[in-house]
C-alpha cells in the first residue's frame, strides 16, 4: 500500500513538473512572438535582404522564402495516392507523420515561414559520368556522394544562418532540416520560388539545373515571401526515356521500387532479378535522368571542399571495391553518405555490378572469393553474378 501511495505521489510530482515545463515553453514562445510582432513590415523586408546575403556568405547559391500556410492540398493528395499505390517501396517513413509533411506548424508549432536554400554539389575534377558507366569494369557512384556527407555540411551551415538571425532579432522559434524529418523539401522549394518540380520529380532551376542539395529553416518570423516560378520542362521527356529501369512511370511520377537510387540505397533486401541487368555498374545511386536533362548545362561546379572527390571513388574498379573488408569500408568511407548503407548492402550492389561486367579472370575470381560469404544476401547476389558469367561462356559466340 505504501508503495502505491509513493508511486502515486511521484506521478503527481512528474505531472506537475511536466505542466510547468510546458507552460514555460508556451510562455517563452508567446514572449518571442510578442517581441517579433512589434517589428514593422519594413524591418522584416530589411531582415529578409540580410538573411539572403548571409545565406550566400555561408555557401548557399540561392535562398527563397515560402508561406508555411500555403495551399498544399494538391501535394497532400499526390503523396497519399503515391503511397496507396505502394510506389514508396520499403520507405515506411514516407507513410508516417501524416499531415506534418505538408503543414509545418504541426511539426514545429508557431511556424509561419519556410526558408529554402540550395547548394551546388557537382564535384570538381570528377571523371566524366558517361565514361565511367560505359566501362563495365568500373563502379559508378552518384556524383553527389563522392565527398563528405551533405547532411552534416548543410545542417551546420543552416544552424549558422539561424545563429546570425538570432543575433539580429534575438531569440526566435526555428528548426533546420536537410533531407531529414517529415519535410516535403521539393514542394516547399517550389513554393518558395527556388525552382519547379521536373518530370523526374527533382527540383529544377533555370540557373542551376538540378545538381544541388536542398535545406530548410522553419521559422516563426513573418518574413515577406517570394513568388513561385513556372514549369519549364515543356514537351521534353528525355529523363523518362533514359531511365534504365523505366522507374519514371509518367511525368512527375516515380515508382521508387524500380528506381536504381532506391534499390541501391534505401532497399535493404534482395534486388529483384529482372532489374539487376538494368542496373549495370551503378553501385550507389543513379544520375542518368539528371545527366540527360538539358537544364543541367547550367549546373555549376561546387566550391565546397567537402564535396570534392574522396578516395578516388569517381573512377575505381568494381573488383577493387568488392575486395574491401568491413573494416576498410568503415574506415575509408567515414564521413561519407555511402557508409550508412553498410558493408553488406555495399557488397550486394557490387555483386550486381560484377555480374553485369565483362567476363574476365579478375571478375570471376573476385566473385568466387565471396561465394561463401557470411551474409546470405551477399551469397545470393554473388551466385546470380557467377551464373551470368557462366551463361556468357556457354553462349554460341564464345564456343
Amino acid at each position: 500500500m505504501q508503495y502505491c501511495r509513493d508511486l502515486c505521489a511521484k506521478r503527481q510530482r512528474c505531472s506537475f513538473i511536466g505542466k510547468m515545463m510546458y507552460r514555460s515553453r508556451v510562455g517563452m514562445m508567446r514572449t518571442m512572438q510578442e517581441s517579433i510582432s512589434k517589428n514593422s513590415p519594413q524591418d522584416f523586408v530589411a531582415l529578409t535582404v540580410a538573411i539572403k546575403a548571409w545565406g550566400r556568405e555561408l555557401g548557399f547559391q540561392d535562398i527563397r522564402i515560402a508561406d508555411a500556410a500555403a495551399d498544399m492540398s494538391q501535394a497532400e493528395a499526390g503523396l497519399l495516392e503515391w503511397l496507396n499505390q505502394g510506389h514508396h517501396g520499403q520507405m515506411d517513413y514516407m507513410a508516417k507523420h501524416g499531415s506534418r509533411r505538408t503543414r509545418p506548424a504541426e511539426l514545429v508549432p508557431g511556424t509561419l515561414r519556410v526558408i529554402s536554400v540550395r547548394m551546388n554539389n557537382t564535384p570538381p575534377a570528377a571523371k566524366d559520368s558517361w565514361e565511367v558507366m560505359q566501362d563495365g569494369t568500373r563502379a559508378f557512384i552518384s556524383r553527389y556522394a563522392l565527398g563528405r556527407d551533405y547532411h552534416k555540411v548543410l545542417r551546420t551551415r543552416l544552424q549558422k544562418l539561424a545563429d546570425k538571425i538570432a543575433v539580429e532579432v534575438g531569440p526566435f522559434n526555428y528548426r533546420v532540416f536537410t533531407d531529414s524529418a517529415p519535410v516535403m523539401e521539393v514542394e516547399w522549394a517550389q513554393k518558395s520560388g527556388l525552382g519547379w518540380r521536373g518530370k523526374h520529380t527533382l527540383l529544377l532551376s533555370r540557373e542551376a539545373g538540378s545538381m544541388f542539395f536542398l535545406g530548410e529553416v522553419y521559422t516563426d518570423l513573418p518574413l515577406p515571401v517570394d513568388r513561385a516560378v513556372g514549369d519549364y520542362c515543356g514537351s521534353c521527356s528525355k529523363c523518362i526515356a533514359i531511365c534504365p529501369t523505366q522507374a519514371i512511370i509518367a511525368p512527375y511520377r516515380l515508382d521508387a521500387r524500380r528506381c536504381i537510387s532506391y534499390l541501391t540505397i534505401e532497399h535493404k533486401g534482395s534486388i529483384p532479378e529482372t532489374l539487376r541487368p538494368l542496373i549495370g555498374n551503378r553501385v550507389y545511386g543513379c544520375d542518368d535522368c539528371q545527366l540527360i536533362c538539358p537544364w543541367n548545362k547550367f549546373a555549376a561546379i561546387t566550391g565546397e571542399d567537402d564535396f570534392a572527390v574522396r578516395n578516388g571513388l569517381d573512377d575505381v574498379s568494381l573488383v577493387e571495391l568488392f575486395g574491401w573488408s568491413k573494416e576498410q569500408f568503415d574506415t575509408t568511407l567515414a564521413g561519407s553518405p555511402i557508409r550508412r548503407i553498410g558493408h553488406e548492402q555495399w557488397l550486394r550492389n557490387l555483386a550486381v555490378g560484377l555480374g553485369n561486367a565483362p567476363s574476365s579472370a579478375a571478375v570471376t575470381g573476385a566473385l568466387q572469393a565471396r561465394r561463401d560469404d557470411a551474409s546470405a544476401l551477399v551469397r545470393e547476389h554473388v551466385q546470380w553474378a557467377l551464373q551470368q558469367h557462366g551463361r556468357r561462356c556457354d553462349s554460341p559466340g564464345n564456343l
